[in-house]
């Protein structure tokens, strides 16, 4: 009987390593990166397409768009509001840093259709709510049309103050709106920090976030 019961055992001890063994050998095949140590994030990313310093392909559950997503970030998953997924063309997901240093990144990313010939209302409407202008910057790739813009916003009371003055004080939240040329599929890009950056720093940051409003790529309908 004891026989019997430390064969059991051994049994079980070698599958467990075994099985240890190959998980540890399916990590070993994601870059070594925050984004891919988790699980949720890694559905979405291409860990051979390593698009640009920083950036691993992103592809959209709902097959609309490709983009590049920063390595150092995580797709949130706490509760159901985090991320949403509804039919083809509606899709919100948040995901933020792994900050060790107690700052922290927030990116929030919209897609969704809206008729074309209200694009100058929509964005009109976004800049305005979020930082009191009408008149965005503008970019364009030969499939999108990009309107987007920073600022640094805190509140006093309740009352809500925009420095857009990059000399006053550098940006802690971005805001952009990619339009598709070939349909009314949009994104709305959000960006916000807690961190407060050094002027050439908080250029790098606005080089960062153009690089990743030019990436987005809705696909060829």
């Amino acid at each position: 009987m004891k026989k019997h019961t430390k064969t059991i055992i051994a049994l079980i001890i070698g599958v467990t390593i075994l099985i240890g063994g190959v998980w540890m050998i399916n990590e070993t095949r994601y870059p070594d990166v925050p984004a891919f140590d988790d699980h949720f994030t890694r559905k979405f990313l291409n860990k051979d397409k390593k698009v640009d310093d920083g950036f691993y392909e992103f592809k959209s559950k709902t097959g609309q768009y490709t983009m590049w997503f920063p390595e150092e970030y995580q797709i949130i998953h706490k509760d159901a509001s985090d991320y949403v997924k509804d039919d083809t063309y509606y899709e919100f997901l948040k995901a933020s840093n792994n900050s060790h240093d107690g700052y922290k990144g927030y990116i929030d990313i919209e897609l969704s259709e809206k008729k074309t010939n209200k694009e100058k209302i929509y964005v009109e409407g976004l800049f305005k709510n979020r930082f009191y202008i009408n008149d965005p910057q503008k970019l364009q790739t030969d499939t999108t049309r990009i309107y987007y813009d920073s600022a640094y916003i805190y509140f006093k009371g309740t009352d809500k103050r925009v420095i857009m003055d990059f000399n006053k004080r550098t940006p802690s939240t971005y805001a952009g709106y990619i339009a598709d040329k070939n349909s009314e599929r949009v994104i709305e890009f959000y960006f916000d920090s807690t961190e407060h950056l050094s002027e050439k720093s908080a250029e790098k940051r606005e080089e960062w976030i153009i690089k990743i409003l030019k990436s987005i790529t809705f696909k060829t309908e």
